[in-house]
């Protein structure tokens, strides 16, 4: 729900608890008078300033820095104050009671940047970027982030809805004034223009793609029967002693989560209870909980010990589970170092088969390599930009509709194609925040921190 904006909010912009500095924010039309108050003197816009922090008691609470940044030239596009003190936490709260006892109110969670959205000093996809941004998980994560807060996805979406406008603008004059006997759709330059509308969507959807893996990272479960070696495997990617190791069956009873990174992408790695018809309650609410597991799993690693039976060892035990053809399976033939078995890799029908020694290591890094092409990553630098999963849901949602233009020309069906370029636009709005509703806005700032 949209905030009221007459009010003048105040946050602690930095974490809480003891640090050497600590900021309290303030926006909106209170700022100048609160200043006063507080300060008792003018200070020059961006400009830090040395100066006292009184109470409304005229008692001192602090020295520090105050930064007055006016509107519109601002974070809000309203007045800021920033005052920077000692990082204590009563010095902060005393400073955030005087600013409420002086007609302030306490911000909502993304208040702040809300204000500069609806200010128009960013868009809606700029301020999500704050919130990916704060909360990144890698390096690459935050350098996409601060891509996205750039401008540069965007630009993507400004470029394509410029380029769907114009070509909505020239069908829908042939429509409305047919005496100008304008046939477009006897005009081929339509049906390219068309094309390359959802070829540009699907370039700017792949690269949103690896965006939405950058900031949410995959799912992978690792399953298998006991003694496989699938905690050992859960400790070879995670390089530390995660889950406990020994000889006897049915060690792992309950799900143990690990997350990990590789080249940078988020991998959230779940060992699960070995799978087997057991007669143990405590091992089956075990096997139990790892099917839920799978149910969620972006990437299922399948470890067999290679002393065993190499294939379809599961499928008498679990053949629902493990027959979802919409998440890749890797195959990982574990215990190599028992054998005189090289490590390495093979393609197979039913997908991939990976040999290794989670023990010692070796090939581990061969599946990290396969876990990263088999969920559609690819390594670039340039013009990636962090991605949500809203963003791929109303890019696929504007592809489709392109799709139905691209057929609608086909059949001469003008009044069609102008509606679903119209609708495939929407999708594009809808990204930036030019056409959007309040509870999705509501939904998005709510889970920001307080400060921003």
């Amino acid at each position: 729900m949209i905030n009221n904006q007459s009010d003048t909010i105040v946050a602690l912009a930095t974490p809480a608890g003891r640090g050497g500095v600590g900021i309290v924010r303030i926006s909106g039309k209170q700022v100048l008078e609160i200043t006063q108050a507080m300060i008792g003197q003018e200070i020059p816009a961006r400009k830090a300033t040395h100066t006292s922090f009184y109470g409304q008691d005229k008692q001192l609470i602090d020295q520090g820095l105050a930064i007055y940044f006016q509107g519109p030239n601002s974070y809000t596009g309203e007045d800021i104050l920033e005052l920077q003190g000692h990082g204590g936490p009563y010095i902060m709260d005393m400073l955030i009671e005087t600013i409420l006892g002086y007609g302030a109110r306490l911000a909502n969670p993304g208040e702040f940047t809300e204000r500069a959205f609806l200010n128009d000093k960013i868009d809606l996809v700029q301020a999500e970027a704050v919130a990916d941004l704060i909360d990144a998980g890698s390096r690459e994560a935050a350098r996409c982030a601060a891509q996205s807060l750039n401008g540069a996805f965007s630009d993507h979406i400004h470029e394509l809805t410029e380029a769907m406008i114009q070509l909505r603008i020239f069908i829908e004059a042939a429509i409305d004034f047919p005496e100008e006997e304008i046939d477009f759709l006897a005009d081929q330059r339509i049906g390219e223009q068309i094309n390359d509308l959802i070829v540009r969507v699907k370039t700017t959807l792949e690269t949103a793609n690896q965006g939405a893996i950058l900031r949410d990272g995959i799912n992978a479960v690792i399953v298998g029967k006991p003694n496989a070696g699938k905690s050992s495997l859960l400790n070879a990617l995670s390089g530390q002693e995660t889950a406990i190791v020994t000889h006897i069956e049915g060690t792992t009873r309950d799900v143990l989560r690990e997350q990990i990174q590789i080249d940078g992408i988020p991998v959230h790695i779940t060992d699960t209870a070995g799978i087997r018809q057991a007669n143990d309650e405590v091992e089956r609410i075990g096997i139990a909980r790892a099917k839920r597991e799978v149910a969620k799993a972006d990437l299922i690693l399948l470890v067999v010990d290679q002393r065993s039976e190499q294939s379809g060892e599961l499928t008498s035990v679990w053949p629902e589970e493990l027959a979802r053809p919409d998440v890749p399976v890797i195959r990982i033939l574990n215990k190599i170092d028992l054998t005189e078995m090289a490590s390495g890799e093979e393609a197979r029908e039913d997908g991939y088969l990976i040999r290794l020694s989670a023990k010692l290591g070796d090939g581990v890094d061969v599946l990290k390599q396969r876990i990263k092409t088999l969920v559609g990553y690819q390594d670039k630098q340039e013009g990636q930009f962090i991605a949500r999963r809203r963003h791929i849901h109303a890019l696929t949602s504007c592809l489709s509709h392109l799709e139905q233009a691209k057929k609608q020309f086909k059949s001469k069906q003008g009044e069609l194609i102008a509606e679903e370029l119209r609708l495939g636009q929407q999708n594009l709005n809808e990204i930036t925040g030019e056409f959007s509703s309040d509870d999705l806005l509501g939904r998005i700032f709510s889970s920001f921190c307080i400060g921003k």
